[in-house]
Order: C-alpha cells, then structure tokens, then sequence
C-alpha cells in the first residue's frame, strides 16, 4: 500500500472504532469517512462493505482471542478452560452494539467478510470443546457452532438488558450446567 493509501487505510480503521464503540456497529459509514477525512468511495475501495470494516477493526479482538485459547489449550480443566474462553467470547461480542447480532448472521454466511473472524474462532473453540469432551465433563453432541450461537445470544440479551451487568454471566452458567454430564 502506498503511504497515503495506508494512513487512510488506517484512519477509517480508528474512526470505524470509535464510530462502532459510540453507535454500535450500525454507525454511519458516511460519518466514518467523513471523520477519517476521506469519501466514502476511499472507505469502499478499502472495505467493499460493513462486514469487511467490521472484520477489519475486530482482527486485533480476535487475535487475542485466539491467543487466549492456545492459552488455555493445556489447561489442567478443559472445562472450566472452555468456560473462561466463552466467558471472552461473550465480551468481546458486548463491546459493540450490534455485534453479537452481526456475529450471529456471519456464522451461517460464509460468503460474509465477518466470517473470516468466525473461522479461526470456531477452530479454536472446537479444540477446547474436543478436550472437554474427551474428560467426559462435557455431552457428546454438543458442537462448537451451538456453543457461538449461544455465547452470541447471550450478549445479545446482555446488551438489551444493560441494567444487569451480571445477566451475561448468569446466562452461561446456566447454559454451562445444561452441557454438563
């Protein structure tokens, strides 16, 4: 990329930050080039749609996500590893308004930019998942895409209920007793 082309690049990618943290990941992508200082053809020639700016600000998220489960890969309890990891999952969807939602759309649409987020995570939930099942804490039929599309209708609820910041914890626990052996 040209320098140019990547300070805007990395101008639409702070104020797309700071749009979705303001208005949720509905924001205005013409306010986002405008705040950046650009069009909105130079915020469409680097992202061709929302998903692909919202994939784009949620790399940094996702990198530690994933990092925290190769962290929690060895753990001496794959099923409370497993918990901690949802646990971070359902963060990171509350961060934004509107996330948890996208996020639940992505898992199904391949096609969809945010599914290049979806993929890596669905392989590092898997492999907890596996661990948890092997120590027999965990039933057998539970799969990892049930397991994100509950995470993400949990902080889904959590964001709609923001007078109960203990609701998102609440609701994994009870969905973690229902996985139980």
């Amino acid at each position: 990329m040209r320098a140019d082309a990547r300070r805007n690049h990395e101008r639409l990618l702070a104020e797309a930050r700071a749009a979705f943290a303001e208005h949720g990941t509905d924001a205005s992508l013409e306010d986002v080039a405008r705040r950046a200082g650009v069009g909105i053809g130079t915020l469409y020639r680097h992202f061709p749609n929302r998903d692909a700016l919202m994939s784009a600000v949620f790399q940094e998220a996702l990198a530690a996500l994933l990092q925290r489960s190769h962290d929690l890969a060895e753990a001496e309890d794959p099923c409370r590893a497993l918990a901690e990891w949802l646990r971070a999952l359902i963060t990171h969807a509350g961060e934004y308004r509107g996330l948890a939602r996208a996020l639940m759309s992505a898992s199904y649409d391949g096609s969809s930019a945010l599914s290049r987020c979806s993929v890596p995570l669905r392989a590092a939930g898997e492999r907890l998942l596996a661990r948890a099942r092997a120590a027999g804490t965990v039933q057998d039929d539970v799969s990892i895409g049930d397991l994100m599309q509950l995470t993400n209708a949990i902080a889904l609820a959590a964001e709609q209920t923001p007078e109960d910041p203990d609701l998102a914890d609440r609701l994994l626990m009870l969905t973690l007793r229902g996985l139980s052996r």
